[in-house]
């Protein structure tokens, strides 16, 4: 077994870079593991956990670390790591003294720029979004570990000069027809969407575009906006902005509960049709949010309980009677939170890393449902996001081969840029593997994706998973499984 790392001295590439650049490693024969990352405290140390001496390595240098079979390997990963990081593609490798070092010479190199997406770490994040405000510029603040004092001086610089600081931890926004960050290949149309959670504003705009509208903008808030502590300063100004924006008609807000206070504030002072999704709250879904807006612009979606895959009926009917639980494996925090919120009212308590209520985090009793959300930390540390990188999820579903518990593996599969280039094709084998419980699997995505909603559809099913129109339904046709009920899948929403 081989150990390598380079540290790079004064190099900076922001997280998704970092993410293409562990990629390439991971790809390479003979790597069982690797990571591209600045060398933040919290990766120092995990380099340490996995073995590896990052001896001065500082908060400004980018390390790649790798663990192969062999010398070669190592080094052919590494040099790997390296191109796909400063090579452009279908190019020379850059001239790395022509790198912007610093706002100031991003914006002489680009002076038509109107936004800034920022993805430094959380120590160093308010001060480089508060400069980019300074200049005028919109901000998407990608990082996250911001104090909450600090995203309330940042939204109030942001509004005192009528701009948009979209974030701390904000992740999407389609901007002008521009997609920031984790953004889904829409159409233009006349929904805009505000959103305080990310895979929330993806699953709202690939709907619209998939069931025949489209989105005006798609503005992130940054998960803490609609606390009473923030108290929805984003929130208003982008209320603001797309009520001024003459292409948005219907705004949908889509959020996990907010505070009644602010939610009710923002919405009396939206200057044009709101309707909601706020997860948790009554029956607030983003589908049903999805159809509300479409309604509003006297639009029918599609059946939205339409699924591709094996029969439902089917399915209940070969079940083993000893398999009662089900165990979902997300990439999305939002679809997580949802999908406990739905399989809570259906089959009851379900455990998570993520839960509604703190009586339900884990470890769970035996026989118990679980829904976890792998985007968090205890399974990014040192490692990708599961929508960059399905290794994890493989992992967990080779795991549950052997349990006799589980009805249903629940899934999701986000699609768009930044994500994994084949989601579906890495996950399928060990779906088709699973010979007791069923898949069922939502696909956030268009077919303009670069990955292609029905290609990735196709491939999900003839691994033999169910595939479900929106990821409440995903809940609910795994929810109907469990309790042997086909109606559940199409209950009222």
């Amino acid at each position: 077994m081989t150990k390598a790392i380079r540290i790079l001295p004064d190099v900076y590439v922001d997280s998704v870079v970092q993410l293409a650049g562990t990629r390439s490693m991971r790809d390479v024969a003979g790597v069982e593991w690797a990571a591209v990352a600045m060398a933040t405290t919290a990766t120092v140390e995990s380099l340490r956990e996995q073995g590896f001496d990052p001896a001065g390595a500082g908060a400004g240098d980018l390390v790649l670390a790798v663990r192969a079979t062999d010398d070669t390997s190592a080094e052919t990963a590494l040099d790997a790591a390296h191109r796909t990081l400063f090579e452009r593609r279908g190019g020379p490798a850059r001239d790395e003294t022509a790198v912007p070092r610093s706002l100031d010479d991003a914006l002489r190199a680009q002076p038509e720029s109107t936004v800034a997406v920022i993805s430094v770490p959380g120590d160093y994040a308010a001060l480089e979004a508060h400069k980019a405000l300074a200049r005028g510029l919109d901000v998407l603040l990608f990082s996250d570990n911001v104090p909450v004092e600090q995203e309330i001086a940042l939204k109030d610089h942001a509004v005192s000069r009528g701009r948009l600081l979209m974030g701390p931890g904000a992740g999407t926004a389609v901007l002008g027809g521009v997609g920031l960050g984790f953004s889904n290949a829409v159409r233009r149309g006349p929904v805009g969407v505000i959103a305080a959670a990310g895979t929330g504003a993806q699953e709202a705009m690939a709907l619209l575009d998939r069931w025949g509208s489209g989105v005006s903008q798609v503005i992130g808030l940054g998960g803490r906006d609609l606390s009473e502590a923030v108290g929805g300063r984003m929130a208003a100004q982008a209320m603001k902005v797309l009520s001024d924006d003459p292409d948005t008609e219907v705004i949908l807000l889509v959020s996990k509960p907010p505070a009644e206070s602010v939610a009710r504030r923002i919405l009396a002072d939206a200057g044009k049709p709101v309707v909601t999704a706020l997860i948790g709250l009554a029956d607030g879904t983003i589908e049903g949010g999805v159809t509300a807006a479409l309604s509003r612009l006297g639009k029918t979606p599609p059946d939205p309980t339409r699924r591709h895959g094996p029969d439902l009926g089917d399915v209940i009917a070969r079940l083993a009677p000893e398999r009662t639980t089900v165990r979902g494996l997300y990439s999305g925090g939002t679809l997580c939170y949802e999908a406990l919120v739905l399989l809570g009212r259906t089959i009851g308590p379900v455990w998570s890393n993520t839960p509604i209520d703190k009586g339900y985090g884990l470890p769970a009793p035996p026989h118990a449902s679980v829904c976890l959300d792998l985007g968090e930390e205890e399974y990014t540390r040192g490692r990708p996001h599961p929508m960059i990188d399905p290794e994890t999820r493989i992992g967990l579903l080779r795991d549950l081969r052997d349990d006799p518990d589980v009805a249903v593996v629940l899934l999701d599969v986000v699609l768009g840029h930044g994500s994994h280039p084949d989601p579906a094709g890495q996950l399928a084998s060990a779906c088709a593997d699973l010979h007791g419980p069923q898949v069922v699997v939502y696909v956030l995505g268009t077919e303009a994706d670069p990955q292609g909603y029905d290609d990735q559809v196709r491939t999900l099913v003839e691994a033999g998973c169910i595939v479900t129109e929106t990821a409440a339904r995903a809940a609910l046709t795994a929810a109907a499984i469990v309790k042997r009920d086909a109606s559940i899948a199409g209950a009222q929403l």
